[in-house]
């Protein structure tokens, strides 16, 4: 059996012998409904993070390493001596610079600055007050901090996108109960912006940064400060597309 072939000068409607495709923005007989869905809820904080710098001054190099590499180990000795309550602590950078005499012909070395920037992460918040306070009543010892976070795993992560997905869900059945219709299949779920990713940023530090700078040490201990944990908002976001019943207008 041969096909059958079209008459000279006769096109051929490649539309209608293919499998035919669904409609990009849905039909009269199967609409379709795009929303959006979205969750902000507030949580307490899981981790703090202090930034700390231990700083040295010495009219030679030598002295000035020495000094700095004895304050850097009372430092990380302090921090390691709270245990568990600290679940992690990095060196960061460090430097040590000359500093030039202003006056003369020549360029003479007035004396050596150097300083060691270090992190801590804690997760026992009752012992964060005392850590700060007594860190900041060492010599030549700054801290920054704390600044408040939850884990990348953190449960609530996924409970904002789960209560994002519901309200996505909601607001198109109402989409589609308000046209009399009901809806029928999910057709597409995609997080916001990811059709389109944009470039990866650093996020600002967090609101809420107590600073404390101390250069001298008293004989007694400093009283621990009373630090407040921060409320931690988590976002999510999501594209929904849906196919409805046809509506009774």
């Amino acid at each position: 059996m041969t096909p059958h072939t079209p008459p000279p000068g006769a096109t051929v409607d490649r539309m209608t012998t293919d499998t035919p495709h669904p409609a990009p923005y849905g039909t009269p007989q199967t609409p379709r409904v795009a929303v959006r869905g979205e969750a902000r809820i507030e949580v307490d904080p899981e981790i703090a993070r202090l930034g700390i710098t231990v700083s040295a001054r010495g009219t030679d190099r030598r002295t000035a390493l020495d000094d700095l590499t004895r304050r850097n180990t009372t430092v990380i000795d302090l921090v390691k001596s709270y245990g568990e309550a600290v679940e992690k602590l990095e060196t960061g950078t460090f430097s040590i610079t000359p500093e030039l005499t202003r006056h003369g012909r020549g360029e003479r070395i007035r004396a050596y600055h150097g300083r060691v920037h270090l992190t801590a992460e804690l997760t026992d918040f009752t012992a964060l007050g005392e850590l700060t306070t007594r860190l900041a009543d060492l010599d030549l010892t700054s801290v920054d901090g704390p600044w408040w976070a939850l884990r990348p795993d953190s449960p609530a992560h996924g409970e904002a996108r789960r209560q994002a997905v519901r309200e996505a869900v909601q607001r198109a059945r109402e989409y589609a109960q308000a046209l009399g219709a009901e809806l029928e299949a999910l057709l597409e779920l995609a997080d916001l912006g990811a059709e389109s990713p944009e470039p990866y940023t650093m996020a600002a530090a967090p609101a809420g940064m107590m600073r404390s700078m101390a250069y001298a040490q008293d004989a007694e201990l400093a009283p621990a400060l009373d630090l407040e944990p921060q409320r931690q908002t988590v976002h999510a976001a999501v594209n929904a597309r849906f196919t409805m019943t046809p509506p009774r207008l």
